[in-house]
């Protein structure tokens, strides 16, 4: 285990741990104003009704198109817009999971990518072109080195607003903000997403937890963090060395064990979901990663659900899903949380 190398630790007390909010909270208005004579539903609106039923839910949604080398791409939004992290899923598969679900490709307002490799931007040009009113959002690093590594148009330019790591940005209300990962990429970046009190963060592909990685993901509601490979596996496996050593390093990928004990020692009551990501094909599996996880928080003396929304998991501190690989999870929506 490498914990001492890849994660630095230290100590917090465990807090009690809040109760679900089954309902979500509803807008403040004056009560309605019925013509005389209406009955039931049918009755006119006063200007704060109005008002009342315009007024964002503060709901946030949440679902992962596929999680892995062969391609990774998620979308987070809220009721009125949302953003695509990750375009290696083509195009056409995500705007049928999103109608699915509900979400016309006219209700997404950018695509935000995290780094350069190919199974992050493979199909970003083509999501662009076909969804003309799409924001590309990376940093210069992340654009140049697209186009320096993959056969993708230069036209993709036209389409770009540049980021830069920690200066937030806003999309459909949620506030942005980039944050450096240790990875292997021209320029490598997790992203903390904030709506109406939720804060979900997204880390994937990166080999150690910086100080400034640690921050943001200790922050999360709801994180999405690489747990990449079995130590044992890829030891064994048929990998050649020059790889095993480049997915072992810092500016690899996280495996299993440091991504457990990292998650130990950040966890707190306020973080509700982890779901992990990029699992390896060759070196992982989702059983593996789970346990090693569940079995950290469990040392903590936390119960641990298995995001299925079921009586148990109403009764669980944390839920822990690892993502499927090739095909969408399912519909995730966050109703806003308790003020205490």
């Amino acid at each position: 285990m490498k914990n001492s190398r890849k994660i630095k630790f230290g100590s917090q007390p465990r807090l009690p741990f809040e109760e679900w909010d089954d309902e979500p909270a509803s807008a403040p208005g004056r009560p309605s104003t019925r013509p005389s004579g209406a009955a039931g539903s049918e009755f006119e609106l006063d200007a704060a009704d109005l008002r009342a039923a315009k007024a964002p839910s503060g709901r946030l949604h949440y679902i992962s198109f596929g999680s892995g080398s062969s391609g990774n791409s998620c979308y987070v939004g809220n009721d009125s817009g949302g953003v695509i992290i990750d375009a290696g899923i083509r195009a056409d598969r995500i705007a049928d999971t999103l109608r699915e679900h509900g979400v016309s490709m006219r209700k997404v307002k950018a695509l935000i990518l995290t780094h350069d490799h190919s199974d992050h931007v493979r199909f970003s040009y083509a999501l662009l072109r076909e969804n003309r009113h799409l924001t590309l959002y990376c940093t210069p690093r992340v654009l140049n080195g697209l186009l320096r590594r993959h056969s993708i148009s230069k036209r993709i330019k036209e389409y770009h607003t540049p980021i830069f790591k920690e200066i937030p940005f806003k999309v459909a209300d949620m506030e942005i903000t980039a944050f450096d990962v240790p990875h292997d990429g021209s320029d490598n970046m997790g992203f903390s997403i904030e709506y109406a009190g939720h804060n979900f963060v997204l880390a994937t592909d990166l080999g150690s937890v910086s100080d400034r990685a640690r921050h943001y993901m200790g922050l999360a509601n709801y994180l999405v963090i690489e747990s990449n490979y079995d130590s044992d596996m890829l030891r064994l496996g048929r990998y050649p060395e020059y790889l095993k050593a480049r997915i072992r390093s810092d500016n690899g990928h996280l495996d299993n064990r440091d991504a457990a004990a990292f998650l130990s020692e950040i966890i707190r009551p306020e973080l509700k979901y982890i779901f992990l990501c990029h699992l390896s094909k060759d070196n992982n599996t989702p059983a593996i990663a789970l346990r090693e996880t569940r079995e950290a928080l469990a040392a903590r003396g936390l119960t641990v659900g298995n995001a299925e929304e079921t009586l148990s998991d109403r009764r669980a501190d944390v839920q822990l899903m690892a993502l499927p690989r090739f095909d969408p999870s399912r519909w995730f929506t966050f109703l806003p949380l308790r003020k205490e």
